[in-house]
């Protein structure tokens, strides 16, 4: 299976960064580098764990802004990584964008919402 990499616009405040984000559907939250939440100058609204795939549990601070992908934009919470850190859209930001991984076509795609 291949990797899915999508362009993304992030914003807070009139700064805005675009950014190469890896579609990682096993992601909670969406990630941004250490370069670009310093550029909108996002602050820290609360530090979280989180636990990696390997079992690895770090700490990370949480933050928000704005985002936009060709299928929409919303206001999402995201994690402020570190300088290892790549960019990252989570599962939380596709479902507030009603968007899915398509992981055979590597594509977002709308997704069947349920209200009840």
């Amino acid at each position: 299976m291949g990797l899915t990499y999508i362009e993304g616009k992030v914003s807070f405040h009139r700064k805005s960064a675009t950014v190469q984000l890896f579609v990682d559907s096993g992601a909670t939250y969406t990630v941004l580098p250490q370069s670009v939440w310093k550029k909108l100058q996002l602050k820290p609204r609360r530090k979280q764990s989180f636990i990696l795939a390997d079992g690895t549990v770090m700490k990370r601070k949480v933050s928000e802004c704005y985002i936009e992908i060709p299928q929409g934009a919303c206001h999402t919470p995201v994690v402020l990584g570190e300088k290892q850190d790549e960019a990252l859209l989570g599962i939380v930001t596709l479902e507030q964008l009603g968007v899915l991984l398509n992981p055979f076509e590597r594509k977002l795609q709308p997704m069947q919402a349920r209200l009840g």
